[in-house]
């Protein structure tokens, strides 16, 4: 089935300017905005089974759980929801830290948004562990698979590595770093937060222990999951509060969940899978609307790279062999990103600057803490939304 970018458009309120700033947060169909409000107004309670309030806020979880299994390819009773994939990725870490030690190693790599980077840091540190850092070709924006196994051994537990850069768009190969990964005898955390939105995952097929991401990157609402297997998430052992449940996944959701978020996630998810016409499961719609949309976004960004190319005094940043996600990182000459992004802003085009917390990366790029403009393609992006950006880009007023 074709894609109809037109069409999806209608479902967004909020499209009277170029959006490229889906990296950092998409915009959000009418469906999710209307799941949320009535999920609040519905009449829900803490959950259970004794009134229809309980059982309907049992619903909205389990629902959820469910919407995130299709569209991760996961198992529902493994799916950890939280206020962000940062608070997640910090509870994890502390939790697998308790069985560190001096001598235990855990790898990271400066690719990565900072939220899979300074937990696992900051977790080695208390626990006496070692941080090996996995470095990427500035000039290419390539992380090498021998990046990685190269700094394994038999002293490793943990190797954190995102499955696409939030700064350059760049697509490791997680299933060969994941087989050196689990032949080490480690576990896999995986950063999908800007992945998702992209396309079709399979956290089995990736070979991700752990696999984190956030809805609102793909649509929904502000809050961030974790997928993993039940069996391992036995293992761990949070800390929590007394009365509260020691089941799995429950155990690692402290407090009570956000409902309505909840519900909103589920809406998006169920928007994803029918972005082209389709029948079948939930799982099969959203494989083939997430391909469809691949190729859509493929094409966009052809069509950027392009444009940016051909205008002087204009520097692109990575250039990955491999696939990447629709998302570019350039620069003016001479004049700063944040003036860029201001008269971009002033032309109706939403594309920021910085490095996004991605400051490792940033830095490894030699952009500093400063970063470069940022230009993320969305479900909602058209050609014109595309020839927009460029002409604002042209038009920047030079010293």
């Amino acid at each position: 089935m074709s894609y109809d970018v037109r069409t999806i458009r209608k479902h967004f309120p909020a499209l009277a300017a170029a959006h490229f700033d889906g990296p950092g947060g998409s915009q959000v169909p009418d469906v999710v905005g209307e799941a949320v409000a009535g999920t609040l107004c519905s009449g829900i309670a803490n959950r259970g089974v004794v009134t229809a309030a309980e059982r309907r806020a049992s619903a909205v979880v389990a629902e959820a759980r469910q919407a995130a299994a299709d569209l991760l390819a996961a198992d529902p009773a493994g799916v950890v929801f939280g206020r962000s994939m940062t608070q997640l990725t910090y509870d994890f870490s502390r939790a697998l830290a308790k069985t560190w030690g001096p001598g235990d190693e855990v790898v990271v790599t400066r690719l990565d948004h900072d939220a899979n980077i300074r937990p696992w840091v900051q977790a080695a540190e208390a626990a006496g562990a070692t941080v090996r850092w996995a470095d990427f070709d500035p000039a290419t924006g390539e992380l090498a698979v021998s990046a990685v196994t190269d700094l394994l051994s038999p002293r490793t537990r943990l190797v954190a590595v995102t499955a696409a850069s939030n700064l350059l768009g760049t697509r490791p190969d997680i299933p060969a770093i994941a087989a050196a990964v689990h032949d080490a005898g480690a576990l896999l955390y995986v950063d999908g937060v800007h992945l998702t939105p992209h396309a079709a995952v399979d956290v089995t097929a990736l070979g991700a222990d752990f696999y984190a991401c956030s809805p609102y990157k793909f649509l929904g609402p502000h809050l961030g999951l974790v997928a993993a297997a039940p069996s391992l998430l036995e293992t761990l052992h949070p800390d929590k509060l007394l009365p509260s449940t020691d089941a799995v996944p429950e155990r690692f959701e402290l407090g009570t969940l956000p409902y309505e978020l909840l519900a909103g996630t589920t809406a998006a998810i169920d928007f994803l899978a029918d972005l082209v016409p389709g029948s079948g499961t939930r799982r099969a719609r959203l494989v083939a609307s997430l391909s469809a949309l691949e190729e859509h976004e493929n094409a966009l960004l052809t069509r950027l790279d392009a444009g940016l190319a051909a205008l002087p005094g204009v520097t692109r940043y990575g250039r990955p062999s491999r696939h990447r996600t629709p998302t570019a990182l350039f620069a003016v000459d001479g004049v700063a990103p944040q003036a860029v992004y201001e008269h971009l802003g002033a032309q109706g085009v939403n594309a920021p600057a910085g490095s996004f917390y991605a400051i490792e990366c940033s830095r490894h790029l030699g952009l500093g803490d400063t970063g470069a403009v940022r230009a993320g393609i969305a479900p909602y992006t058209t050609e014109a939304d595309v020839d927009a950006l460029l002409a604002g880009v042209e038009s920047v007023p030079r010293g």
